[in-house]
């Protein structure tokens, strides 16, 4: 069974967006993590256009975060200030990704930025997550406990513009905090990821934010830096489409319940080993459209001309 997708301008099945939507998901779920970086390039691997890809992810982020950030609200386990500061550089980042997603895409150049940033990404959080977590399970044979957070206080605490967070217990500089939160929404706005997975380990690690309410805090961030990015794409590019972005949502509840279940039986290091392994294993299959002969040789396209 088939619908057309008038954004993305091609007919695809149905059952095989609700089947990505709930794998991705029962992922998200499991680990804890927007998704986006999976959900794009499998929309991508599939012929979904990628700046259509981009664009349309979020929207499913934006809906997958409202849900989190609401229910962590009302577990008061969401820190306002610390996320309002996180905000106002995400934003500032969303308008300078969306402004450089724009421009590449008018230059022809986007596809080839895309990839190379997903391989770039992928295979430097998941090199850095497998080392991680190989350490962690060699310390637990051992009986050691690997350290998580840096011991003393880094010197990017000390710069000026301290602020208080007090329901995150942190008193540090938010130039660093909002220098994070524009390289976030940059990387967000170009490649379509919530950018939650990179988010979270920095805020515990360097900033050594409570884990009680750096999820929630995440969410509330990603939550309106993709609203911006939904209005900011579809007002200049027109490229959100909203049918895909509500299959990938339907799909995505369902399989998020299921992951979220799944979880709870996984032991930490394991947690994270897992995840390493999947993060890689996209990240060389976007290696592979650069090193394999493509089906089609040459491609037609218009680009935009200006008078």
């Amino acid at each position: 069974m088939q619908i057309y997708l008038p954004i993305a301008e091609l007919p695809i099945s149905i059952f095989l967006v609700l089947g990505i939507g709930a794998a991705v998901g029962f992922i998200s779920g499991m680990f804890g993590v927007g998704g986006g970086f999976l959900m794009t390039p499998l929309l991508i691997f599939i012929g979904i256009p990628p700046a259509v890809a981009v664009a349309t992810e979020t929207a499913q982020i934006a809906a997958s975060s409202m849900t989190g950030a609401i229910a962590y609200w009302r577990r008061r386990a969401l820190d306002f200030k610390l996320g309002g500061v996180l905000l106002a550089g995400g934003v500032v980042g969303t308008v300078l990704g969306v402004a450089f997603f724009n421009s590449m895409r008018r230059l022809g150049q986007l596809d080839l930025v895309i990839t190379l940033s997903y391989i770039t990404l992928l295979s430097s959080v998941g090199g850095l997550m497998l080392t991680e977590s190989i350490r962690s399970m060699l310390s637990a044979r051992r009986g050691m406990v690997a350290p998580l957070r840096p011991v003393g206080h880094p010197w990017y605490f000390r710069l000026p513009l301290r602020m208080r967070f007090h329901r995150s217990k942190l008193y540090v500089s938010v130039l660093p905090l909002l220098l994070l939160s524009v390289l976030i929404g940059f990387a967000g706005a170009v490649l379509g990821i919530g950018g939650g997975f990179l988010m979270v380990p920095a805020l515990i690690y360097m900033f050594r934010v409570p884990t009680a309410v750096v999820v929630g805090t995440s969410l509330f961030q990603i939550l309106f830096t993709m609203v911006a990015a939904i209005i900011l794409h579809s007002a200049t590019n027109q490229s959100v489409d909203i049918i895909l972005a509500l299959l990938l949502v339907v799909g995505g509840v369902f399989g998020a319940q299921f992951g979220a279940r799944a979880g709870q039986n996984i032991r930490g290091e394991h947690f994270r080993l897992l995840l390493a392994l999947i993060v890689l294993a996209v990240g060389v299959r976007f290696a592979s459209e650069i090193v394999l002969k493509p089906d089609e040789l040459y491609s037609i396209g218009l680009t935009e001309i200006r008078r």
